[in-house]
């Protein structure tokens, strides 16, 4: 991906700290069925501090937050770059916004390693990227992406990186319209499998809006990162993470998506372009199981 430094945006680096947005718990880390169940985490961040109260049992211990490492080249760089994607995911969505005659708020990132206290709870890095609405902030642990190229098998590359930003920022937009709290009123009362459906339709819609903000910026990309960005959303998708972990697909589980969804709508986002044809309505109508 073609990219530069950028400054703004509303942006905190807290890798190579202890204390202030760590969690400290008792039992160790998150197991791998909390990773998978918070995998790319959501929208509602909610279920991170439910994990670890429920799988750890311990209670959140905050210290001041100190500098205990100096980070390195590679990790400097690797923040440069997610602020760069914030700032572009910015300026796209503002533009928009604008067009649609909308006002647009930027969200927060912050970049941690291990744990971190949000206003959806604490998580630790097993929880993988994820949006909190609560203080409208993007929390990422830039190690998981070499999870998932390890572990789940996705190309590696930094439009990875940058497709997993705009997803996460697909949630904030999401929040912003009021997708959110639409999904939240239209999952009270029914079973665990319906309610997935909702769930399912908001995540493809992220990855359909990362798809948007890609078409918006192709000046940006290289050979390949198109490549990157399927392979990941594959990667996560709801069948290919249980046939991995468990050797079956539970299609009432899902809460993402399949591999094929996934891909289907960030390919719909791209080639459109528009934010429009990708309600969640069609979304969630389009899911057959």
């Amino acid at each position: 991906m073609k990219w530069s430094k950028e400054t703004g945006g509303n942006f905190e680096d807290r890798r190579g700290m202890s204390g202030g947005g760590k969690a400290v718990v008792g039992g160790g880390i998150i197991g791998i069925v909390a990773l998978l169940l918070t995998m790319f985490g959501g929208e509602t961040g909610q279920v991170i501090g439910n994990v670890l109260q429920q799988t750890q049992g311990g209670t959140n211990q905050q210290t001041e937050q100190v500098q205990t490492r100096e980070l390195s080249a590679k990790e400097k760089e690797l923040g440069e770059f997610s602020r760069a994607n914030l700032v572009y995911n910015n300026r796209t969505w503002e533009a928009i916004f604008n067009e649609n005659g909308q006002t647009y708020q930027e969200p927060g990132m912050v970049l941690f390693d291990d744990g971190v206290n949000t206003a959806c709870g604490s998580a630790t890095s097993a929880s993988g990227p994820f949006y909190c609405p609560a203080d409208q902030t993007i929390y990422m642990d830039l190690r998981f992406f070499e999870e998932l190229r390890t572990r789940f098998g996705a190309k590696g590359g930094d439009f990875a990186i940058a497709y997993v930003i705009a997803h996460e920022a697909g949630h904030h937009i999401q929040n912003l319209v009021g997708t959110n709290r639409k999904v939240r009123q239209a999952q009270q009362g029914k079973s665990e499998a319906a309610a997935n459906k909702f769930s399912v339709a908001q995540e493809l819609q992220a990855d359909f809006f990362a798809g948007v903000w890609a078409s918006r910026n192709k000046e940006k990309l290289e050979a390949n990162d198109i490549e990157e960005a399927i392979s990941a959303a594959q990667a996560v998708g709801d069948d290919a993470i249980q046939s991995k972990m468990q050797g079956h697909v539970q299609p009432e589980k899902f809460t993402h998506g399949t591999s094929a969804e996934r891909k289907a709508w960030f390919m719909k986002g791209y080639n459109t372009g528009d934010m429009h044809q990708g309600d969640i309505e069609t979304i969630y109508n389009s899911i057959r199981y």
